[in-house]
């Protein structure tokens, strides 16, 4: 299954009619409550007023025509490809392709050795990129943690160096300012010989946290998000409502609110720069009220991940949304239950890039490096179902059942030799499946072990360096890269 998923869409939360009240409610909600702004975004204000949009200053509020806004989302492309460096694992995001990888920006990971949690590095980056580079149902790499070993002013440069160094498959990661944004840029520019062609087959993209919800847009990432578009270079526009906190306890209600915010960022960035390729990027979520902490495995979550695929299809534009979300602690049965869960709904509902759908633990505070194995079983499945049963003559079997005849069986029939590698999903590995004395022998290990085991064996010895020797020097020259140089 390397290099692409399969088609959803199966799965529907919303009629028809509830998609166009969540819409119409939504365009409601632009027009007549509005968004408020931090300030600095004064260049942003003239361009949304210059085109219509109602901006009170004094008020720090920003009203939005829904002709204005259903103009500019009609600019926006329906289709959006995010390349791989190879060309092997390419992105086509329409309609209802579904594609899964990672993500998340957690700062902590469990130690491959110990089990322990503690603080993530930059290393650790590099080894999950080198794990994920040979997983082959996981299709892209966003940055799924953050390296507390490095500066914050030494972010952008090194966590893009250093996810390039370790796939070929998509990148995406955040920046923390327009500057950090560039130098990504530049970095693949190098890597494709020029700025023209990283632009032609982006292998790299951003996610900007534009808006603070409910119904804020957020300084530096608004302006990241337009610098994005000025480029040419995919943007995610990510907004993240919790139920209960951040948005209405009612799943229509955080659904509408998300919507009017993805609705807003879609407009500035067709403002800023028509025909900009850009990601709705919902991600909606719920809150424990007992607690106020985020719930990240609630079933509710992957219904409302689903739901989301449905309106950014309503309006013609991929979506990135979430799944794979999980408040165990540890890769556990609760994990399990909790990923496949929303991991098989948004694939059926047709998402097209299902990031954080790998890796993540305890509300996306963690990571493990098992998790990423275990979770590349999970996707597999996941696109096992949405391929579906193939019926056809040869799949019928009926000269086979014909051979074999009444009180036979199937084990040396040519039609099982010929089919047993690919009518059932075989995976990476890490499912058991042999009687009990050979599990026995092999040391009795559970899932969390064997994938552990496995996780060991891809990330140990020589690593390949995705970047070749020269233009590595050409890099580093140029910045001060902090990961050590391939041997």
């Amino acid at each position: 299954m390397q290099g692409a998923c399969f088609s959803g869409g199966m799965y529907r939360p919303l009629s028809n009619e509830q998609i166009r009240m969540i819409h119409e409610a939504s365009l409601v909600i632009l027009e007549k409550t509005g968004l408020t702004f931090e300030r600095g975004l004064e260049t942003t204000l003239e361009l949304l007023k210059k085109a219509g949009a109602e901006v009170d200053t004094e008020l720090s509020r920003i009203k939005f025509p829904r002709e204005l806004v259903m103009e500019q989302v009609g600019r926006a492309p329906e289709r959006v490809v995010l390349f791989s460096r190879d060309g092997k694992n390419n992105l086509d995001l329409t309609e209802d392709q579904v594609y899964m990888g990672t993500g998340g920006a957690a700062i902590k990971i469990l130690d491959i050795e110990t089990g322990q949690a503690r603080e993530s590095t930059l290393r650790d980056l590099y080894l999950l990129g080198r794990l994920v580079d040979q997983l082959d149902n996981i299709h892209f790499f966003l940055r799924p943690c953050i390296p507390l070993d490095i500066s914050p002013q030494a972010y952008d440069v090194n966590i893009f160096y250093a996810c390039f160094r370790a796939t070929s498959k998509h990148v995406m990661a955040g920046v923390n300012d327009e500057k950090g944004f560039r130098s990504a840029l530049e970095i693949a520019s190098i890597l494709a010989g020029n700025k023209e062609k990283a632009i032609e087959k982006p292998f790299f993209s951003v996610i900007t946290s534009f808006v603070i919800s409910p119904l804020k847009l957020s300084t530096k990432p608004t302006l990241i998000m337009q610098e994005a578009c000025r480029n040419h270079i995919p943007v995610a526009l990510s907004s993240a409502p919790a139920a209960g906190s951040t948005a209405p306890v009612t799943m229509a209600g955080t659904l509408a609110q998300l919507h009017a915010e993805e609705l807003a960022g879609i407009t500035i960035c067709q403002l800023t720069s028509p025909g900009a390729p850009i990601l709705y990027g919902g991600i909606p979520g719920a809150a424990d009220l007992q607690s106020m902490g985020y719930l990240g495995g609630a079933v509710e979550c992957g219904m409302m991940n689903a739901a989301i695929h449905q309106l950014a299809r309503h309006i013609k534009v991929p979506n990135y949304n979430s799944s794979g979300l999980t408040d165990s602690k540890i890769p556990d049965a609760q994990a399990g239950w909790e990923k496949a869960f929303s991991s098989v709904l948004a694939a059926m509902g047709g998402s097209n890039y299902v990031h954080h759908a790998a890796g993540m633990l305890e509300s996306m505070l963690t990571v493990a490096y098992e998790q990423f194995v275990i979770d590349d079983e999970i996707i597999g499945m996941c696109c096992k179902v949405l391929k579906g049963i193939d019926v056809d003559p040869e799949h019928l079997a009926l000269d086979a059942i014909d051979q074999v005849g009444p009180g036979g069986n199937f084990m040396m029939s040519p039609h099982t030799l010929s089919h047993m590698r690919k009518e059932f999903f075989i995976g990476n590995g890490v499912s058991d499946r042999n009687i009990r004395k050979r599990w026995q022998e092999a040391g009795s290990l559970d899932a969390r072990a064997r994938a552990r085991e496995i996780a060991r064996k891809l990330i140990s010895g020589n690593h390949r360096s995705y970047i070749p020797g020269d233009v590595d020097r050409v890099i580093r020259d140029k910045f001060s890269i902090l990961l050590e140089k391939a041997v």
